[in-house]
């Protein structure tokens, strides 16, 4: 099931990973070399964020009828000039500028992949694929941003970024020389796409993708201090609990691909009970150390198992557009990290500890639940309704 295509947008999935990711690592060299305060540097995280909830219908209009290999190159060119926008950027807000340019390209290309990704393999390895794309975004969190924070602590922050552009052009490179064409962007108008996106039964599995990453990211924005006045990790041993649960996104990505080949929705309904379950118990585990980084790798896992299974549900709700769908459903999952620090960070400020934090998170798991088991009861209703009619 491995190709030399699907390894080539893997590649490129690994570069938008790492440019995502590594700044954090960076914040407070950025913040020294420009001027402003690591609160204000950390405002170029939320700008990358919001990069993609935005740029994601916009950029998928723009290249709805363009063929789907011409759309993969075009996106990372402008991945490559964002980066180098990055590296060179003077003054804090063409930095902010060249974020959000770079952002831009993020769900589009994550969206369009997914879609090709899928059309390369026998259907029933489809999500494997799709995972196997998305392996290069869970690798990015154990390899790249580890060793983007230390070359650029090394060698000025700029120089992680001219690495990323590195990365870029190796993976234009590849999708040019691996990646097939022929394969036609959108012949249908935009309106009767977007009429599509209007169904209820394709803007479900988009409201399961946010609550899902809400449900992350209310937690994993505040993990270091969860893990440093919670669990009493040092900051050093935080970082090696940060890589157990890098080690916990990619072992899931793989196994829930490899499950929802077998069956999507049951893949869906267990993992989501499992993240419940584990979230309810680190609020347990969190006190002490050891088995405190155990949960989050096994809860890291989990909640990269939902990814694939989540973005093929979109595609497969949404036939008649699906660049379109995929493409917003990574709008969908961004906005689901942006409302899931803001969530958590309302709950910390109304009183909630930090080791408190896993019941919301939790509990935005139990609602994207019960929406998934609506839908499939709602399905069940529908195939019942037509073997009774036939």
């Amino acid at each position: 099931m491995v190709s030399l295509p699907i390894l080539a947008l893997a590649a490129a999935s690994f570069g938008i990973g790492t440019t995502e990711f590594v700044i954090m690592g960076l914040l407070p060299d950025v913040a020294r070399s420009l001027g402003v305060s690591v609160p204000g540097a950390g405002y170029l995280v939320s700008g990358y964020a919001m990069g993609v909830v935005v740029g994601a219908p916009l950029v998928a209009m723009a290249t709805a009828r363009l063929p789907r290999k011409t759309a993969l190159l075009a996106l990372m060119a402008i991945f490559i000039a964002g980066n180098v926008g990055c590296a060179l950027a003077p003054g804090y807000w063409l930095l902010m500028a060249a974020r959000v340019l770079t952002a831009f390209a993020h769900g589009a290309f994550f969206g369009i992949g997914a879609v090709v990704a899928s059309t390369l393999v026998p259907r029933h390895q489809r999500t494997q694929a799709v995972a196997l794309v998305f392996s290069g975004l869970t690798i990015a969190n154990i390899l790249g941003v580890p060793l983007g924070t230390a070359l650029g602590q090394a060698a000025g922050w700029r120089s992680t970024f001219v690495a990323v552009v590195a990365i870029g052009v190796v993976a234009w490179l590849a999708i040019l020389r691996y990646v097939p064409g022929g394969m036609p962007g959108s012949k249908g108008g935009l309106l009767s796409e977007f009429r599509v996106l209007g169904r209820w039964p394709v803007l479900l599995p988009m409201l399961v993708s946010t609550l899902c990453s809400v449900s992350l990211f209310s937690v994993f924005t505040y993990i270091a201090p969860l893990l440093e006045h919670v669990s009493g990790l040092t900051p050093q041993a935080v970082t090696g609990a940060l890589l157990v649960f890098g080690v916990g996104l990619t072992l899931g990505n793989f196994a829930g691909g490899r499950l929802a080949d077998r069956g999507a929705m049951a893949t869906i309904v267990g993992s989501l009970l499992a993240v419940v379950a584990v979230l309810v118990l680190f609020v347990f585990t969190a006190p002490a150390a050891v088995p405190a980084v155990a949960t989050l790798g096994v809860w890291g896992a989990l909640a990269f198992a939902l990814v694939s299974p989540l973005q093929l549900w979109v595609v497969d709700s949404a036939t008649d557009a699906p660049n379109l769908a995929s493409t917003l459903n990574q709008g969908a999952f961004n906005l689901g990290n942006a409302l899931g620090a803001w969530v958590g960070g309302v709950a910390i400020n109304a009183g909630v500890g930090y080791g408190e934090l896993p019941w919301i998170g939790a509990g935005f798991a139990l609602l994207a639940l019960a929406f998934v088991v609506t839908a499939r009861s709602g399905a069940r209703r529908a195939e019942l309704a037509c073997e009774t009619g036939q």
